[in-house]
This record gives C-alpha cells, structure tokens and sequence, in this order.
C-alpha cells in the first residue's frame, strides 16, 4: 500500500511535467539565428485584420444583430494624406506621458494611441527596467494600443494618420482623477474624440471613452488593441507552469444560437485559428500571459471580441521567437462615447479583486481554485506578519503540517501494524502459494488475511488514505507559487533572490532529495528488499524534477519533509520499536490445531 502511495506521488508529478512538455506551446524555431534570415523580412508579415477576419473560419455563433464589421486598419505611412485638410489638430507628432507612483504611459497623438505602458514595480527579466506592457519593435503594420477602426477602411486609416490635438502635454497623477483628451477633426467630416480617465485609486485601471462621427452622423468604432502583452511575451519549458500571451474572457458566450452558462474561456493560437471571434454578455475579455494582464472591463454587456495570434521573430539574435496575441472589441448596444474601463496591470489576486471581481477568474488555478484562494489568502496574511515571502511559505508550511498532523500520525500507526503483521501474511501466503488464482481454495487465503486484519486493528486502506488526502494541498501549494505574481522577483536568503525562478545552484533541490531519502528509510514499509531498492530511485526522480522548479515550491516541499522528518522521529518514540512476531512453521500450527480438536471431541464425547 505504501509502495503505492509513493507511485501515486511519482504519477502525479510525471503528469505534471509531462503536461508541461506537451501542452504547453513551446517557442517556434529562432529565426534570427546564424545561418538564416533575420529582422522583421524573415517572418510572414500577418495579413490586416479586415482580410483575417474574411478569409479565416466562421465562428460558431451567429453574429449579434446590429454589429459593425471589424474592420483592419491598413498599414499606413506618414506621407499618407486622409480626405480634406484637418481641421482640429496638431501640428506635429507629440508624445504625452502620464506618470504615477505606480506606472508610466505614454501616448502619442499620431492616432491618439497608447505607445507604453510602464509598471514601476514590476521589473522586466531581461532588460532589468519597469516592465512595459506594450510590447517593443513591432511590424509597423500592427495597430497600437487604443486605436479605433470602423466598417469602412479609408476612415479607419483617417483616424489612425490624424494627428490629435491633447489636452495636456503630461499628467502627474496624485490624489484626484484626471483625464487627458484627444481630439481631431478633418474637412472630410471626420471627428474623433478620445478620452482616458484615470483614478490614482485604481492605479492600474484607466476608463476610455470614444466619440466618433462623420458628417454629424454616429460611428460605431472598434477599439484595437494590437499585439499584447509584454512583460512574459514567449512560452519556456521546466516544471514552472509559463505560457505566453493568449486570449482571456468570462461571462456568457453565445453558442449555437444560445448563451452558455458563465464560465472563464483561455483560446489559444491554434483555437483563434478556427475561432476568432466571441460574442456574448462579457465581464472582461482581453489576452494575458503568465504574470501580466490587459482587459477590457464591458460590465456584462453585449460584447463582440476577435483575437489574432502573432509571430513575431526574437528581440535578440539568439532569443526566442515571440507568439503574441491581438484583440479588438466592440460593443454593438453601447451609446456613442460610453466609458469602458481596461484593466492594464499584474495579476496580483488583491490588485485584481479591487479593480473588479471578476477579474480575479484570470487566474488559472485550474481544478484546486476552491484550495488555491483560502491558501493564497493565507499565505499573503502570514506575509503580513514576517515581511519575506520565503519565510511566509515555510511558516503557513509548519500550520498546514500542523493541521494534517494527526493524518500523518495514523498513517504511520497503520503502517506500523501492517509492518509487524508482515511475517504472518507471508506464512499465510506461503501455505496457499500453490494454487492457481482460479482455484475456490484460493479464496480461503483472503479471508485468513481479512480475519488477521480483523484480530490486530489494522486496516491496509487507512495507511494510504491519509496520505492521499493530503495530496490536493500539494496539487494546490504547486498552483499557488507557479502563478503567484507577488513571489516574482522576492528573494529568500542568499542566493535565492527570485523565488519564482529555479534555484541557480541547485542547492534547494538536492537538500531536499536527501530529506525525502531519510524520510523514506525511516517510513515503516512492507516492501521487500529489491522494491525498497527500487523506491529508493523516486527520491532521485523528484530532485531531477525540482531542479527546474519555483525556489518557492521546493521550498514548501523542502520544509514540508523536514516537519516530516520530524514528525516521523516523535511518532516512533510514540509508539515504540516494532513488536517481532516469531510465525510457526506451517505443520506445527496444523499440528496444534489437530490437538485442539481433538481435545474438544473428548469433551464433547
């Protein structure tokens, strides 16, 4: 039984990495590498919105009644000449920065569209500055952030050429909210307005608005958001769960003519492909990648969303190529210049739930949430307390060992009993060990066994029950620090100076090699020798594995076998060394119990 549990253990793990391996996108082939093309001629530039939205598949829903057509904004240059002079303007390409305690944007008034997106406390990986959201060196093809497009292409390359009039050259954001406008209108009767509302209570949250019309008539427009998301921007392999940027949405989806119950979807690259487009009453919809989030918030509103995978080649020579992912939305039902609020920030569950409830269902904890939200509460509670995230994991690691203690403590009892029944299961199995399993006589064998079970307290089930239950806080720790973007960058002690990342000198996984090693040989076991020396490989197997692990989880995992440790040497002492049983041979228990029915004959007689 508890060679099982121990493979159980192995399983779960196996499946965990081996998910890793084959579900989870792997980067395409670099393509600026020696020997091959290089820069942005080296990949298929993607074709416009308009011609990937007309040749690529239906969706299944029927589309709602009254929506715009998503319509591309064509590549344009700067020597493009929209219809009429302008009449509300600019005169010359500006960049407007809005700027707080926690972000940095920055805008420009070619198109009024949002060029960076800087979260001060979040520092990038690579180039070790503030994280952008907006991603860098992209195709000039691909719209920008907060573009607009409508049904007619000529007056979405308009809007995008326009050079808009700001209301202000910069916005220093502190305790009241500001808004910055955008304006243009040119002789041809096309007007746009933009507007960006933001609250320093909300720091990661800004409010668009936009008012467009032609000759006085009414625009419907699409806000376009073009390849997202910086920060992660490409997937990466080892036992951390990353993905890169892919399509996000929750509410009611219209299927088959009908809205399906409210639900969270995740498409990527190869759903978009057949899919594009979701329609439906949404929450949010937008693209996140492993860390990072960009959404817009329509309030369960009538919402129509269309995702388009990107390749793009690396940033570097030797990098990796970057899958990214576009979106645009509309919002057939919306008066002209409603707000509608984006969400630009971490996936950090506290900035999530303020900015909006909902929001929090970004995070995909996967079948363990009902664990994952108490034990992330918990542990951020216990961070309160200690100031360092690498001692909050070891301290609510003590409370869960804890709490599960007394499973634990049964566990070992049970095993125990079955250790010391072992040499009488053996002489039982010896004396029917030549019968066939087919053979009624067969049968005689488990119930001697069953009425041994019975004549000692023991209960082969309730020495791997207990272990199991602990199995889904194992499952749920593993969700919680692979996704957990508030240990990204933390350091622990010494060495370990990002507790999101693999432990550079390998020290971690094997300290806690040897731990599961001295665990193992101090678990009372059933097993013979040769399957003692076969578990002994399973010690070894998870240190490989743990090698390419969040220093977070092998510290929970880590600390998790030391309590063990020692709650196994408290145990022992407990219940005292095992009781040798000494087990007749079979003929002289055959013998004995003729004597004793014989001796009960006479008396009869």
């Amino acid at each position: 039984m508890q060679r099982r549990v121990l493979l159980a253990f192995f399983l779960s793990f196996l499946v965990l990495y081996a998910y890793q391996a084959l579900f989870i996108p792997t980067p395409p082939p670099n393509r600026g590498g020696p020997g091959g093309p290089s820069g942005l001629d080296a990949v298929p530039r993607p074709a416009p919105a308009s011609e990937s939205l007309a040749t690529g598949a239906a969706p299944d829903t029927a589309p709602i009644a009254g929506l715009p057509t998503p319509a591309a904004s064509a590549g344009f240059a700067e020597t493009d000449v929209p219809e009429g002079p302008p009449v509300v303007a600019a005169e010359a390409v500006e960049s407007i920065v809005v700027e707080s305690d926690a972000l940095r944007a920055v805008f420009t008034n070619r198109g009024a569209a949002l060029v960076s997106w800087q979260l001060q406390r979040y520092l990038d990986d690579v180039s070790g500055g503030p994280v952008d959201l907006v991603p860098r060196d992209l195709p000039p093809q691909e719209p920008s952030p907060f573009s607009v497009a409508f049904a007619d292409p000529a007056l979405t390359a308009r809007a995008a050429a326009g050079l808009y009039r700001a209301s202000a050259s910069t916005l220093r954001l502190a305790d009241r909210a500001q808004t910055l406008a955008f304006e243009f209108e040119d002789a041809g009767g096309l007007r746009v307005r933009k507007e960006f509302l933001f609250d320093p209570a909300s720091p990661f949250v800004v409010t668009v608005s936009v008012d467009a019309t032609l000759a006085g008539r009414p625009l419907v427009p699409i806000i376009r958001w073009g390849p997202a998301l910086g920060g992660v921007e490409s997937s990466s392999s080892g036992l951390a769960y990353r993905v890169g940027p892919r399509g996000v949405l929750d509410g009611r989806i219209q299927q088959d003519g009908a809205l399906t119950d409210e639900g969270t979807e995740r498409p990527d690259a190869s759903d978009v492909t057949s899919r594009p487009t979701y329609e439906g009453l949404l929450r949010f919809a937008g693209v996140d990648n492993h860390y990072f989030l960009a959404a817009a918030l329509p309030g369960n509103a009538e919402t129509v969303v269309t995702f388009r995978a990107v390749p793009l080649p690396p940033l570097e020579l030797d990098g990796d190529a970057r899958e990214l992912m576009a979106f645009d939305l509309a919002l057939p039902g919306a008066a002209p210049g409603a707000e509608l609020p984006f969400f630009l920030g971490p996936k950090d569950f506290e900035i999530l739930e303020s900015a909006h409830p909902a929001l929090v269902r970004s995070l995909d904890f996967g079948w363990f949430a009902w664990l994952v939200v108490p034990l992330h509460r918990s542990l951020t509670w216990v961070h309160g307390y200690v100031g360092n995230w690498g001692w909050a994991i070891i301290v609510l690691t003590i409370l869960i060992n804890v709490v599960i203690l007394p499973l634990r403590h049964k566990s070992v009892v049970s095993m125990r009993k079955m250790q010391e029944l072992q040499p009488e299961m053996k002489a039982i199995q010896e004396r029917y060990k030549h019968l066939k399993a087919s053979d009624p006589e067969k049968q005689k064998m488990n119930q001697e066994i069953m009425a041994l079970y019975r004549e000692r307290g023991a209960n082969p089930a309730s020495g791997c029950l207990p272990m199991l239950l602990t199995m889904p806080v194992l499952f749920a720790f593993y969700r919680l620090l692979s996704l957990s973007i508030e240990i990204r960058g933390e350091p622990f002690v010494g060495w370990i100076t990002d507790l999101s990342q693999a432990d550079p000198f390998y020290v971690t996984p094997i300290v806690m090699g040897a731990t599961m090693v001295l665990q193992q040989r101090m678990t009372p076991t059933q097993a013979d020798p040769m399957q003692q020396r076969i578990m002994m490989m399973m010690p070894v197997m998870f240190t490989f594995m743990f090698v390419f692990a969040p220093s977070g989880l092998v510290l929970y995992w880590l600390t998790s076998n030391v309590f063990g440790i020692g709650q196994q040497v408290a145990t022992n002492r407990i219940i005292g060394p095992p009781k040798v049983r000494t087990v007749r041979p079979p003929a002289e228990r055959r013998s004995s119990a003729d004597r004793r029915a014989r001796k009960t004959g006479q008396r009869k007689g």
